[in-house]
């Protein structure tokens, strides 16, 4: 979301973190460009080995003891009085009418989902950061928001692109993080609440509050696995916040969905740039597709530590050394003052830009599927 947080008061928590792993203080460059020694356009081999090695998956379900927070795992400071004094003042919250006017032109193209089997991975794009992702013989949603409106946002300005009653069995959800744009509870409750989910270290209360009776919460670089489908949880450059008094009370971050033949795809939830996403390529190499956040980032003094602009995913794209790039976040609720178009011509711009192939930029309409088999 585009809401930023207030000053936190002080807090003492411990961190999780794999071997080899640091956790810095400070992750985004000031130039918004690859810190020294990160891979930048090359990314990752494809045929490198994980590095560190991947951990062993671990159960499903358990009962986990979390810290009373996660401050530390910021890696930028959150706003403090002056940031949001400037803020208020200044208010550009939305874009001027003339950024409303192409809303007509949002690209929106719903279609049947794709056929597949167990061999086939495709993913059709619902709005925002939800898609229906199938993979290894699994249907996954990813922070599904079917709701019209989410609270502090105007309504939706293109419709779901997925219509509920379309959709297959759903056999597992993942949660980036609890932002309302990215966990909504109205279309959590559509669903059987046997459903297995994946959650950020720290949310299980939530669904467990809600009677879900499948929730598997986890740390950045663990994993678990479900029917032969491998679902890594891995750092984001944002935060969480749903109350007044939760700040940062449960984790953030992406996922790294692996099938037994081992394609991969990187699912960013919400995030802006930084060191992580070339240390994410190195600890999975041969990521297939990256579905990467462009939208939500301007003004950009205000948004830029927590969302990627359309030029920083493609240089993301490139660090996790992804062979194609998904673009999402951006064309469905209006979070943030860029013109509502911009963020597509941008990365269109960006990608030509670097000279890869422009098939491998999945810029899709809003309902529409691509496939890999």
């Amino acid at each position: 979301m585009t809401q930023r947080p207030g000053p936190t008061g002080r807090t003492t928590t411990t961190t999780t973190t794999a071997p080899g792993e640091a956790t810095p203080q400070s992750g985004r460059p000031q130039s918004g460009r690859p810190q020294s020694g990160s891979p930048g356009a090359g990314g990752p081999s494809p045929s490198a080995r994980p590095y560190p090695p991947l951990a062993e998956p671990r159960p499903l379900a358990e009962h986990r003891v979390w810290p009373r927070a996660f401050h530390d795992r910021l890696t930028a400071p959150l706003p403090g009085l002056k940031a949001l004094a400037r803020f208020a003042r200044e208010g550009a919250v939305r874009p001027t009418p003339d950024g409303l006017a192409d809303i007509p032109r949002l690209p929106f193209a719903p279609g049947p989902l794709p056929r597949v089997d167990a061999r086939t991975i495709a993913v059709t794009w619902a709005g925002h950061a939800s898609w229906v992702l199938r993979i290894g013989g699994l249907t996954v949603l990813t922070d599904p928001v079917w709701s019209r409106r989410i609270l502090g946002t105007p309504a939706r300005v293109t419709p779901v692109g997925v219509a509920w009653e379309a959709l297959p069995r759903v056999d597992a959800v993942v949660i980036s993080h609890n932002h309302y744009d990215h966990l909504d509870a109205p279309t959590l409750r559509r669903l059987p609440r046997d459903t297995p989910v994946f959650v950020p270290a720290g949310l299980a209360r939530w669904f467990h509050r809600r009677r879900f009776t499948r929730v598997t919460e986890l740390d950045w670089w663990e994993a678990a696995e479900l029917d032969g489908v491998r679902f890594d949880f891995v750092p984001a450059h944002h935060w969480s916040k749903r109350t007044l008094t939760d700040t940062c009370r449960s984790l953030w971050g992406g996922w790294v969905l692996t099938d037994r033949e081992g394609r991969r795809v990187h699912f960013a939830g919400d995030t802006g740039y930084g060191h992580w996403f070339s240390r994410i390529g190195r600890r999975y190499p041969g990521i297939d597709l990256t579905l990467l956040p462009i939208g939500a980032y301007d003004p950009r003094w205000w948004l830029a530590d927590v969302h990627c602009d359309p030029e920083e995913a493609v240089r993301a794209a490139q660090d996790l050394g992804a062979r194609r790039m998904a673009p999402m976040h951006w064309g469905t609720f209006v979070l943030s003052a860029e013109p509502v178009m911009e963020p597509l011509v941008r990365v269109r711009a960006a990608w030509e830009r670097t000279g890869l192939p422009r098939e491998n930029l999945w810029d899709l309409p809003v309902g529409a599927s691509r496939t890999l088999t």
